[in-house]
């Protein structure tokens, strides 16, 4: 599975963009996030890439988790957005 890491200070139509070339050749694709700015970016660039797979009779489903990773010996929680296309 395809995973895009999503930043506080990622571009929405840029990752936008990246998910709905990766959803146009996979049937899912993983949206890693840490902190609320982060996700803020990654629902904005999620509905922004619903809206451009719209018009072909797509839509698309979005299944969150949390995930515990360990940077610098230090666990920090994220979130990742598993989305799929119908």
């Amino acid at each position: 599975m395809e995973m895009i890491r999503v930043s506080s200070s990622s571009q929405p139509s840029k990752v936008a963009g990246a998910l709905t070339s990766l959803l146009r050749t996979h049937d899912e694709v993983q949206i890693q996030v840490i902190g609320a700015a982060a996700l803020n970016q990654a629902m904005k660039a999620i509905a922004i890439a619903r809206g451009y797979l719209a018009p072909g009779g797509n839509d698309i489903y979005c299944i969150p988790s949390f995930f515990d990773l360990t940077i610098d010996d230090q666990v920090v929680t994220s979130l990742r957005i598993n989305v799929q296309i119908h």
